[in-house]
């Protein structure tokens, strides 16, 4: 694991810092928290209807929560005061180009496909992972980049693209999809779908806008008081903490909702991971290959990465249940979706930190070697 890991990020070139007991196992602790949320979810049944009862519409509080602190720490780090020099640097517009390209060409379609070559029988979990799709990732993307060590800044960036894109495309890209592009493919298997503009919205605001909202205060509020050494040496370290502790609790969280189900329904589960799993590979092996061909640096090839690797599964979730109900096939895929991307992103982010050590420099350069591979 990175030395970064939920910590201050060095600069290039310095001295990695000795990892904390959190960060060096997190791998295990990720497991562990699986392991824990199925099992809590089985032997004691009543603390999935309990969680379900902390709800308000669609948004579960306690999952909320967990995903606030958990955004919350990165955001904070995240140097506002410089975002526009990245706009401005030189290969920009190809790499917000192809990000666009990613999230909102290849990744929905490509969901679609896999949800249709893997899932022809079964309605409600393809249209589970065809919602899960088409909502491109606000959240766990931001401490998977920063666990690879990616641009903190470009991945914001990336970020508050993806929230408003959502907010404008989500329910017609998704009525296109599940609606009209299925029909075509089998007459009669579209489905009507009901999927307000505002629901989405909400979504977005409550699980990007307010840790967005607090980063920016925190950092504009402290960082000139207390200068940039505190800030990023001192402040920052103790406060990713809680990045990775809310991690670790949403995964619980998550996993006891569906602990059961997992359980009852394995060849279900199974069939539904299968597409999710080919999905995470080939649009995180697409991106970074693409990036390395247009020669994009390592922080910014994994930012770009993890950004078209990931999905907005809160927000798959909240419209699978607000719109298809809690005990529907829609909202058991869309559960399954996290519980898939939680295993396989924690991998890729040992992946990328592999290429990194394989095919960049020091400084996060692309070898020239690898351009003509």
């Amino acid at each position: 694991m990175s030395e970064i890991a939920g910590e201050y990020c060095p600069p290039p070139g310095a001295a990695p810092k000795k990892l904390s007991f959190l960060n060096r196992y997190l791998t295990i602790w990720i497991f562990a928290a699986m392991a824990l949320g199925i099992s809590v979810g089985v032997l004691f049944p009543g603390v999935a209807d309990a969680i379900n009862s902390f709800s308000v519409g669609t948004t579960s509080i306690p999952i909320a929560i967990g995903l606030i602190l958990m955004m919350y720490p990165p955001l904070a780090k995240v140097k506002y005061e410089e975002l526009g020099k990245i706009t401005r640097m030189p290969g920009s517009k190809a790499m917000f180009s192809t990000s666009l390209a990613l999230n909102y060409v290849v990744g929905p379609l490509l969901m679609f496909a896999l949800a249709w070559i893997f899932l022809p029988d079964l309605p409600e979990y393809r249209i589970g992972l065809i919602l899960t799709g088409v909502a491109r990732c606000i959240a766990m993307v931001l401490v998977w980049n920063q666990l690879a060590d990616g641009d903190c800044e470009y991945a914001a960036i990336l970020v508050a693209l993806n929230s408003v894109f959502q907010i404008i495309l989500y329910s017609f890209y998704a009525y296109f999809l599940i609606t009209v592009l299925s029909d075509f493919i089998s007459p009669g298997s579209g489905v009507s779908v009901n999927i307000s503009v505002v629901s989405v919205a909400v979504s977005v605001l409550i699980y990007l806008g307010i840790p967005f909202l607090a980063g920016i205060v925190t950092r504009y509020t402290l960082f000139p008081r207390k200068g940039a050494e505190w800030y990023d040496t001192k402040f920052m370290p103790k406060l990713s903490k809680v990045s990775l502790l809310a991690l670790l609790f949403t995964i619980v969280v998550m996993f006891s909702l569906q602990g059961e189900n997992i359980l009852r329904l394995p060849l279900d589960v199974v069939r539904i991971a299968i597409p999710l799993l080919a999905y995470f590979l080939i649009m995180f092996l697409l991106s970074f290959g693409v990036s390395m061909r247009l020669k994009f640096d390592y922080p910014h090839t994994a930012a770009q990465s993890f950004t078209a690797a990931s999905n907005n599964f809160e927000l798959a979730i909240a419209i699978a249940v607000g719109v298809f109900g809690i005990g529907s096939g829609v909202a058991l895929a869309a559960v399954i979706g996290p519980l898939v991307e939680v295993p396989v992103l924690i991998s890729l982010v040992n992946l990328a930190l592999y290429f990194r050590k394989r095919y960049y420099n020091d400084d996060g350069s692309i070898r020239r070697s690898t351009t003509r591979m």
